[in-house]
């Protein structure tokens, strides 16, 4: 591994990228989180009840009456569901937050994964009847992989079936968590009617009339006080694991102070990411829809979240990819930024939603893009409100706001001090498993249609956009139905386009079971000078998740180093056409081992032709088989209908893993093939007399069965 190595400048020396001016908020009263959870857990609602409270709303909008501030987009408002995440600042206790609410549902998790890329700390909220539901999981994992501290909050405890504490057991034994309850509710179901903090051991009544906006602090009432005595010695056995100090004060039969718990609590939330197996979590409870347990949880957010300077320096790597360069959050360290979203605004053209680490940039600022080694220049800088914006001077370390100006930019791309370049990690997205076929019914609609797909590409990373070489169609492919299907009609909206849908398809891919090899060899005389490629290749099947490898393993010149590049990129272009059906191959290693020149006559051409026939051939002896999107569907249904159900998932193609009660309905949990799940929530719907509910996400991809595989192979390629 290359050497770490500072960031190239003295601490106070001001970056070059912009003047300074002076902060508005200290960077330790910074916040920047995002709200994630499973789909109708009640993100936008918390959020809505946090810029409520915070004073940045007069009136409380409501996701089911269209009125959400945050989901500002006419999708969003008709479905009562986030597509996009929406980034808005508020201010509570003197501290700034940069709030990102995020999308629930499977179909947009690129949106959650580029929110936690660049977000210091998390509200992880869950619905207090469903617990801990399948994409809580998948949100959970992306929290993980990008080391980001979080806290929960168990919300809808005023719905019949609430259970603060089995959420407390499913968030420690599936999503392998450390939990602490910070909080208890006060009164269950109907008449839960506010909290009791354990931290301060008082009881914070709410009252209807005003909203929740003043709510009462009351001592704990004899009824509650066993129960909250006894949570509140877990919460303190926790505290003393990792304070040695406190842990002396406990068992001496000394007071511990609340100080010093929020202190300790907010030390090892943070730190648990990155020293312990586990994530530590404080959980807090609530019903942001009756206004209840909202403001416990912002204060929790300022108590218990990092700010950007108790993050470790973000790392990056030198242009040239040899040296490692750290960048401390701090004003005076040099400009870098990574662009996490782009959106197209009808008014100021492309927004590049950019997280600061490191520096200051200003309005009119120019920045370096070491991916494409250009120079830009910054238009404006907007402070985003959901789709309303406020145009600011500056931008320093630990910010997040949209810039205006930078056509080139990519998401995921690093923009930087170009005095001191700087590459960040990049993001990986998951690859789209639907496509569908789009064609315009005009001329007209046909120009409209390529710049709007061009615009919708560069915004969502999972969204792709080909053209069939057979059909000449144009296939668009995305992470699920409703995703495609919002963008056919943003496509009609924002850009006039009338176009006609084809049936959605699945995007399967191809593997090989076994080694091979073969020799492929391009000759070519056409009087003159010819073409001469002659290669042989060793295929063999790679291990899940290892993609494309290329070896060169030829020695003694029998083919000219400057020819092997060509063999790789034939080989490259093969492996997106596989040899059964058209579609791509998937982990697979190639080892070119021999093969011969002409001193005359070879060329890269004739290299890399001889490269893409070898592997064909070689593919098609090493037992191809076929692969498809295999999904983890959870269906909560009612008992009576649960035969029907499983009787139906088992026709789908689908394996039931298990089955459980909960709050008097059972859920369901299969894994079944893509292919076999379009139009199933309308089915579900019919067969349940629309009382049950599912939902799914994507898991792996696993071989097709034979019958299947060779009516997919006879209709060929999509």
């Amino acid at each position: 591994m290359p050497p770490v190595v500072n960031g190239g400048v003295a601490r106070n020396k001001p970056a070059r990228t912009s003047k300074a001016m002076r902060r508005e908020v200290p960077l330790e009263r910074t916040r920047n989180i995002g709200i994630m959870a499973h789909i109708d857990a009640g993100k936008t609602t918390t959020t809505e009840r946090v810029l409520f409270y915070t004073g940045m709303t007069y009136k409380v909008g409501e996701v089911h009456d269209g009125t959400a501030v945050m989901d500002w987009m006419a999708q969003e408002q008709e479905r009562g569901i986030t597509i996009t995440s929406a980034a808005t600042t508020c201010v509570w206790r003197d501290h700034r937050i940069n709030i990102i609410d995020t999308p629930g549902h499977v179909d947009f998790t690129a949106e959650v994964e580029r929110s936690l890329r660049v977000l210091d700390g998390a509200v992880a909220v869950f619905d207090a009847v469903g617990g801990v539901e399948p994409q809580s999981e998948t949100v959970w994992r992306q929290a993980d992989k990008y080391r980001v501290p979080r806290i929960c909050f168990v919300n809808k405890m005023d719905r019949v079936g609430a259970d603060f504490c089995g959420t407390l057991t499913q968030i420690r034994e599936k999503l392998k968590a450390n939990p602490v309850a910070v909080h208890l509710p006060l009164g269950t179901e109907e008449k839960f009617c506010g909290v009791i903090d354990l931290v301060r051991m008082k009881t914070l009544r709410y009252q209807d009339d005003t909203l929740g906006a003043n709510p009462v602090l009351e001592e704990i009432s004899t009824e509650h006080l066993d129960e909250a005595m006894s949570r509140r010695e877990m919460l303190i056995e926790k505290v003393c694991e990792v304070n040695d100090q406190l842990l002396q004060k406990y068992l001496h039969g000394e007071a511990i102070g609340e100080e010093e718990i929020i202190a300790t609590l907010r030390r090892r939330t943070i730190q648990s990411v990155h020293d312990e197996e586990v994530p530590f979590v404080p959980v807090f409870c609530g019903s942001a829809f009756k206004n209840k347990g909202v403001q416990p949880l912002i204060d929790g957010v300022v108590d218990y979240l990092p700010s950007p300077a108790d993050v470790p320096p973000v790392t990056g790597s030198a242009p040239d990819g040899n040296d490692l360069l750290q960048r401390p959050a701090a004003d005076d360290a040099p400009f870098s930024a990574l662009a996490f979203k782009i959106m197209t605004d009808p008014y100021v053209g492309q927004l590049a939603f950019i997280r600061v680490y490191s520096g200051v940039i200003a309005a009119g600022a120019t920045i370096y893009n070491p991916r494409l080694r250009r120079k830009e220049r910054i238009g404006r800088l907007l402070k985003m409100h959901a789709n309303k914006r406020e145009e600011i001077q500056q931008m320093s370390a630990g910010d997040i706001a949209a810039v205006v100006g930078l056509k080139s930019v990519a998401t995921g791309d690093t923009i930087c001090d170009q005095h001191y370049p700087l590459v960040l990690e990049a993001m990986e997205f998951p690859t789209p498993v639907i496509t569908l076929a789009i064609e315009p019914r005009t001329k007209a609609d046909q120009e409209k249609l390529g710049q709007g797909l061009a615009k919708l590409t560069s915004e969502d990373p999972t969204f792709q956009v080909r053209t069939d070489d057979e059909t000449g169609q144009v296939v668009i492919s995305g992470m699920g139905e409703l995703h495609l299907e919002i963008i056919v009609d943003r496509l009609h909206r924002e850009f006039g386009v009338e176009a006609t849908v084809g049936r959605p398809q699945v995007a399967y891919r191809e593997t090989l079971t076994k080694a091979s090899a073969a020799e492929g060899r391009y000759v070519k005389q056409t009087g003159g000078r010819g073409q001469y490629g002659h290669v042989s290749l060793r295929v063999a099947p790679g291990q899940p998740g290892d993609g494309f490898v290329f070896r060169n393993e030829v020695f003694g010149g029998s083919i000219p180093k400057e020819f092997i590049k060509p063999v790789e990129d034939g080989v490259r272009e093969s492996i997106t056409t596989g040899v059964l059906a058209g579609y791509p191959i998937e982990d697979v290693t190639v080892t070119l081992y021999d093969g011969s020149s002409h001193a005359v006559d070879s060329s890269e051409l004739a290299f890399k032709i001889a490269g893409s026939m070898a592997f064909r051939d070689a593919a098609r002896r090493a037992a191809p088989v076929l692969l498809e999107p295999v999904m983890r569907v959870e269906v909560v249904v009612p008992e009576v209908y649960m035969g029907d159900i499983i009787a139906d998932l088992n026709g789908r193609r689908g394996k039931v893993s298990s089955m459980e009660a909960r709050s008097g309905a059972q859920i369901v949990n299969a894994r079944v093939p893509l292919a076999a799940m379009f139009g199933y929530a309308t089915e579900l719907r019919s067969r349940t007399q629309g009382r049950a509910t599912y939902s799914m996400h994507f898991d792996c991809y696993e071989p097709v069965p034979r019958v299947v595989s060779e009516e997919i192979v006879a209709r060929g390629a999509y």
